[in-house]
């Protein structure tokens, strides 16, 4: 297969086995995600909760996920990727598995705190692998595709529920149960899985983590970073957790039609951060994310205040590509940004923090829409959105093409004041 080559040398079975491992993991924490933004007005009537209350599902794994990636990641800088991972994804395996029983509203919110520490854990330690594994030069476009594990995860959790709840009488709790068994694909291939030779150069070197951490540099790069992610996450989000229900309850679309529609953004974003990925490659990673945050913006009026089924698949198909594009580079982008000591802690923390930040972007887009239009609430909250992701890349740096486990991320990495390598 050419995606798995560099130049005429394929891919080992090693470096296929990381990235697909990684991919996967994360296709599986986002597909149980969003399940949670497909069905929670479902799980509201079975519990007898308002859709406001219900919406504070997503912000509690939201917020626990800085959690899971201190944790796993400071392990995982200190013992190895490999072990931290695999623990990491048979705890949100059985998580998940277990969400399909909760009695009540109670017990749910409680299993999906936990769910977010281990979906916290998974996206950095992952990442860290299979970019640690992957050849420096073919970095973007592998990078891309990992991230689309997110939008795979939501095309599939949309797949499977209408398959679930067409020829089933199981309801949400059925898509809970279904849950455990590609996770536990993604466990034994996992398990297939070598240690990280960059992480065993840099032990080597016996270089303390926690030194590297709170140098002034780095902290000010993770301040930095914190910010960037928090817009991503709130672009991210603010464009799919609501949209589903908007679908349903604004333009009072079928459920079927509002799944098909999903199915069709969910491939836009596939193809965006494909391509946007790889083109980061060619073009640079900021100037990547800049071009595709500043075609978004044009498109919100389509997306948010469109009515026709033609123009709101237009719309949100359009959309994704340009919100998935930017997140193609992310992998890559935090990934050499971090120091080779604190890879598997770093661009977890400085990714789940921002996600944590941008948490409550749901209750409040379901707040305006109460109080206004689902429209409005779109809007509103993605105009400034989109800005801030083009402002904060703009002033940011990137270390394109570093290569992992031979020395230090180079200042020239370092955003604000410092000099930036173009």
């Amino acid at each position: 297969m050419p995606l798995f080559r560099r130049g005429n040398a394929p891919l080992t079975s090693d470096q296929r086995a990381a990235f697909t491992a990684a991919v996967l993991g994360w296709t599986m924490d986002a597909f149980d995600y969003f399940l949670v933004v497909l069905v929670y007005a479902d799980i509201a009537k079975s519990f007898h909760v308002s859709l406001t209350k219900m919406a504070f599902l997503t912000t509690a794994t939201l917020i626990m996920r800085p959690v899971g990636a201190m944790i796993f990641g400071w392990w995982s800088d200190r013992r190895g990727r490999r072990i931290p991972l695999l623990v990491d994804v048979a705890f949100y395996s059985v998580v998940g598995f277990a969400c399909a029983f909760a009695p009540n509203y109670s017990v749910l919110l409680v299993l999906r705190l936990l769910y977010g520490i281990g979906m916290g854990g998974e996206w950095g330690l992952g990442a860290a692998l299979a970019m640690e594994k992957i050849p420096a030069e073919r970095r973007g476009l592998f990078s891309g595709i990992l991230q689309q594990g997110y939008a795979m995860g939501y095309l599939l959790a949309a797949v499977v529920y209408l398959l679930i709840s067409n020829f089933t009488d199981w309801g949400w709790r059925g898509l809970f149960a279904f849950s455990l068994l590609p996770a536990l694909v993604s466990l034994w291939l996992r398990s297939r899985v070598r240690e990280s030779e960059v992480w065993q150069r840099t032990r080597a070197r016996h270089t303390s983590p926690a030194k590297i951490l709170f140098s002034a540099t780095i902290l000010r790069r993770l301040v930095y970073l914190v910010a960037l992610m928090t817009a991503f996450n709130w672009m991210s989000h603010g464009t799919q957790d609501i949209y589903p229900t908007f679908l349903k309850e604004g333009l009072h679309f079928s459920g079927n039609t509002a799944l098909g529609v999903a199915i069709l953004y969910n491939t836009g974003a596939l193809i965006g951060g494909t391509v946007m990925g790889a083109a980061s490659e060619r073009f640079g990673r900021r100037r990547t994310i800049i071009f595709c945050a500043v075609l978004g913006l044009p498109l919100i009026p389509l997306f948010a205040y469109s009515t026709a089924l033609g123009m709101v698949c237009l719309g949100s198909f359009l959309m994704q590509m340009m919100v998935q594009g930017a997140w193609g580079v992310i992998p890559a982008h935090l990934t050499e940004l971090s120091p080779d000591e604190i890879r598997g802690f770093y661009p977890g923390v400085t990714y789940q923090l921002g996600n944590c930040i941008a948490a409550f972007n749901l209750p409040i887009q379901q707040a305006l829409a109460r109080s206004h239009s689902y429209s409005f609430a779109l809007s509103v909250t993605l105009i400034p959105v989109f800005c801030a992701v083009i402002a904060l890349t703009a002033v940011g740096k990137e270390a394109r093409g570093v290569v992992f486990g031979r020395a230090p991320v180079p200042a020239t990495a370092v955003p604000a004041a410092d000099s930036a390598r173009t």
